[in-house]
């Protein structure tokens, strides 16, 4: 089993099991909830169908924390997927999904996120093109900032915003529910959904649920790894699953699935707190929403460092990324190349395209990681495990295959993003090498 006790000069453990189901809330829910119901009811035009693949795409996100859960108890180290894979499939395979994740997964959506923020503070102060970049720059910033100054500072930051969060999410569903401007026959009536719009539909869901995984990057950091490594990814999970199967069945209460499907483009909250609460609604959507997103990029501000770190430590990074602050503890040299990254995203003006490059990337690699727990079983041989994946091999083996049928399905759909995307990922390989043999290179005559 693997060493649980901090390592000298090396990362702490200082999170609870719940400071890590809170990164986990925060990590998923994003701006995908603002906007992907609506694909959703255009492809399932029945409201039980409808939060029922909503339930499906739950289930399917718990079975893949669960397998997470396995592989993080037995493996309590920073980085998440990229030592899953390594210590199943090899460096190059780990190296690739370590590269996606800083050069689009996590600094690319935590540009799009700030951008994002900058247009919802627009709602309440005028700010022009330029001004908007400003504060998206100043919101990586400040995170980064924040972040790097420890687990303490960090930590509470990212609980509020959690809390807060939670918080605006229930008091709209309670509040909408207890007026009188929906309907519950919404929740009942419609044409039957086809089989196939069904499954369709989970593509979109799962997208909307990505991030799961999120408590696995700082297993390291995390007291008690084998108990509260598990808890917290089953204990984040759940409680994303029981807030979007809410959100969803207010979006439902406010009008018929016909109409939310004849929504255009993110108009979803606009519609739906209009119906819901009048003039005021605007308001109410653009606070939420800068919560909710503030929310999420300190969640991925603080996770995706996690996995250059641990990628420098293998001596595939830059190798100051694999360093611990003396006095903070933090990777602060990782945090900081991926606020620096971030923020030149803001400024190149690609960030939609490079997002859509690589959002099929974030399925592709969690299938391959969920996948380890197969050929981890096989290698750890007899050692002792804290914790078994849940429905175990079916469970995992679901995932997998839905994985697998998800990445096939947008490179058939839509293909030159997704070539885009693989051609991304691929030019990983000759960085790689590159990389490994500066490494092998300093090291010899460092002896």
């Amino acid at each position: 089993m693997a060493s649980v006790q901090p390592k000298a000069g090396g990362l702490q453990r200082r999170l609870g099991s719940v400071d890590a189901a809170a990164i986990v809330v925060s990590n998923v829910i994003g701006g995908g909830i603002f906007f992907v119901p609506v694909i959703v009811a255009q492809l399932v035009p029945n409201p039980s169908a409808l939060l029922a693949a909503w339930a499906a795409g739950g289930a399917l996100a718990f079975a893949g924390a669960m397998a997470y859960a396995e592989l993080g108890a037995m493996r309590p180290h920073a980085g998440g997927e990229y030592v899953y894979i390594r210590d199943a499939y090899g460096p190059l395979a780990a190296f690739l999904t370590g590269w996606t994740s800083f050069v689009a997964g996590f600094s690319g959506a935590i540009a799009a996120s700030s951008v994002a923020l900058a247009g919802y503070i627009d709602h309440f102060i005028a700010l022009g093109p330029r001004a908007r970049t400003i504060v998206a720059l100043v919101t990586v910033m400040a995170f980064t900032l924040v972040h790097v100054r420890g687990l303490g500072p960090g930590r509470f930051l990212q609980n509020l915003l959690a809390l807060l969060k939670v918080s605006a999410i229930v008091i709209v569903v309670i509040a909408g529910f207890a007026g009188a401007h929906g309907s519950a026959a919404h929740l009942v009536d419609g044409p039957p959904a086809t089989a196939f719009g069904w499954l369709l539909a989970l593509v979109p869901v799962m997208f909307t649920y990505s991030g799961w995984n999120a408590a696995a990057y700082v297993a390291e950091e995390v007291r008690d790894p084998h108990r509260n490594v598990p808890f917290s990814l089953a204990l984040g999970t759940i409680a994303v699953v029981v807030l979007y199967l809410a959100l969803n069945a207010l979006f439902l209460y406010a009008m018929p699935v016909s109409q939310l499907a004849a929504l255009p483009g993110g108009s979803l909250m606009n519609s739906v707190a209009e119906r819901l609460f009048g003039s005021a609604g605007g308001n109410l959507l653009a606070l939420f929403a800068i919560i909710s997103i503030a929310a999420s990029v300190s969640a991925m501000v603080l996770a995706g460092p996690r996995v250059y770190y641990a990628m420098a430590r293998d001596g595939v990074f830059v190798r100051a990324a694999g360093d611990v602050h003396p006095r903070f503890r933090t990777p602060a040299a990782a945090i900081a190349a991926q606020g620096i990254w971030s923020g030149v995203l803001v400024l190149s003006g690609t960030l939609s395209q490079l997002v859509d490059y690589t959002g099929f990337a974030v399925v592709l690699f969690a299938g391959i990681a969920v996948s380890a727990v197969f050929v981890l079983r096989r290698s750890d041989g007899d050692r002792h495990r804290p914790f078994s994946a849940l429905g175990y091999p079916w469970a995992p083996a679901i995932f997998v295959a839905a994985s697998a049928a998800m990445v096939i399905n947008e490179i058939w759909r839509d293909p030159r993003p997704a070539l885009a995307g693989l051609a991304l990922i691929a030019a990983g390989v000759p960085v790689y090498f590159l990389v490994r043999r500066r490494g092998e290179t300093r090291g010899q005559i460092e002896d």
